[in-house]
């Protein structure tokens, strides 16, 4: 047999759990977050205490603006979140 250049195996540990990646397997090192961007949004995934077929599980957490909140998404005036809210003012 002879030698040459042998690429790193590397061994999936863990899997992802919803979202648009369901099901990809990979390699997790013990990550606290696993970030993706995909078409323009971050979209999170974090670690559960679950294992599946004796991988960590990673539960998809939401998508999120790269560049952070949006003005003009919501109007603390137009809130109706309680029975009491028409009765307080937002605050300026």
């Amino acid at each position: 047999m002879g030698t040459g250049y042998r690429p790193a195996m590397t061994t999936s540990d863990a899997l992802l759990q919803g979202g648009p990646r369901d099901g990809t397997e990979f390699a997790s090192e013990g990550a606290g977050l696993i970030e993706l961007e995909i078409d323009g949004k971050v979209h999170r995934y974090i670690p559960t205490m679950r294992r599946l077929d004796d991988k960590a599980v990673y539960t998809y957490d939401g998508e999120v603006d790269p560049t952070g909140a949006q003005d003009g998404v919501e109007n603390a005036r137009d809130r109706s979140a309680s029975p009491t809210a028409a009765d307080r003012e937002p605050p300026d």
